[in-house]
């Protein structure tokens, strides 16, 4: 079985020990496990769901050299991708479905992208990233000299009420860590986080609650839903200790019904709240868990990737939804490895490589040359 699998990594060209255990891997490389062990089948059909949803661009490319020796074998490949230009770089037809319905097949040579989004939600979707300019207020959260070992070192900046900073980077650069961090999941060795002007010490995810924070993690499946629960249990999760308990006892009506408004409010797709979260899609489960944090009723919210692997009418409203957060004065962090949703939502971009903050761009000047430029600094 070792000698197979170090036969299999080689001729996939994929540079991972085959002692390791997958649950040290990263999420890239467990992907690439789990694409290995595919191909492993020598099967004639391969269906592929999402493989690059945790993959940087080089690993990607990598990908479509396996799938295109793949095809020369003549072997037949089923992608499903929410990715655009992965349609137009890999594809030969595209079938496209909508709400459990199939709409059409087409050439890739004889559509647009435009065509696809359009059968993909109905509707033409004129505006992909809403961004409305909003007053920006006073300093909210100020961080300066940040550092966690030696994962990353010296990270200043600041966010104000009713600002989006991006946070830009290749992937494994720290800004996932950064932001946990931040959130107290793992706490800061050394630096200061200021909230409001005054100091505090965020020493677990508790404490950053109650200071009116609130972080959308970037895996939902591994540390955002409980996925053996219900969309009832999942959504109610952060607010049960505070608001809605009196005299030790849960005030359940009250807070079924704020869930279900919630739920209604961000157009989750369901039968009903008793439906386990495990058998939603990607994007009503991330649906789900916005309306968690969302009901804590933030101050500062971190979304870490919040529209990955969902697809483009999905991520039309969580963007709409992300502006308006942001109206209203919640100061709003967002890492996202997709650039243009970095450069179509943010005020500005904060670019990270190797755990240092390599620069600042403002919304006026930026584009994705100069993030590069930072991020490979």
């Amino acid at each position: 079985m070792r000698r197979k699998t170090v036969e299999l990594f080689k001729r996939l060209r994929i540079g991972i020990d085959p002692d390791i255990k997958v649950g040290k891997l990263t999420v890239a490389n467990r992907q690439m496990v789990e694409i290995a062990k595919a191909v492993s089948y020598e099967s004639d059909v391969l269906i592929m769901d999402e493989p690059t949803s945790a993959l940087t661009e080089r690993e990607v490319e990598h990908l479509f050299t396996i799938i295109r020796s793949l095809k020369a074998e003549g072997k037949g490949i089923i992608y499903i991708t929410h990715k655009m230009n992965e349609l137009f770089e890999i594809a030969d037809e595209c079938s496209v479905f909508r709400d459990g319905k199939y709409i059409a097949t087409k050439k890739s040579t004889e559509v647009t992208r435009d065509d696809i989004i359009r059968m993909m939600v109905g509707r033409e979707i004129t505006q992909m990233f809403p961004k409305e300019t909003v007053p920006i207020g006073d300093v909210v959260l100020s961080v300066k000299g940040l550092g966690l070992g030696r994962i990353f070192h010296d990270v200043s900046f600041e966010v104000r009420a009713g600002e989006i900073l991006g946070i830009a980077g290749l992937v494994g650069s720290g800004r996932s860590n950064i932001a946990e961090t931040i959130f107290g999941v793992t706490p800061a060795t050394s630096g200061t986080i200021e909230l409001f002007g005054k100091e505090v010490r965020i020493g677990s995810p508790t404490e950053a609650m109650r200071h009116g924070m609130a972080f959308l993690t970037e895996d939902r499946k591994d540390t955002g839903c409980f996925l053996l629960l219900d969309i009832q249990d999942n959504t109610q999760i952060a607010v049960l200790q505070t608001d809605y308990v009196k005299g030790g006892f849960v005030r359940q009506r009250e807070l079924s019904r704020v869930a279900v408004d919630m739920s209604h409010a961000l157009r989750v797709k369901t039968p009903d709240m008793s439906e386990p979260i495990i058998n939603l899609s990607g994007g009503n489960q991330q649906k789900v868990l916005i309306g968690r944090w969302l009901l804590t009723r933030p101050k500062i919210l971190i979304l870490d990737e919040p529209t990955r692997g969902i697809d483009v009418g999905a991520k039309a409203e969580i963007h709409r939804l992300i502006t308006r957060l942001a109206g209203q004065g919640v100061a709003v962090i967002m890492i996202s490895s997709e650039m243009p949703e970095v450069l179509g939502m943010s005020d500005r971009i904060m670019v990270v490589h190797e755990g240092r903050v390599t620069g600042f761009l403002g919304r006026a000047e930026v584009n994705q040359v100069k993030i590069m430029e930072l991020a490979s600094h």
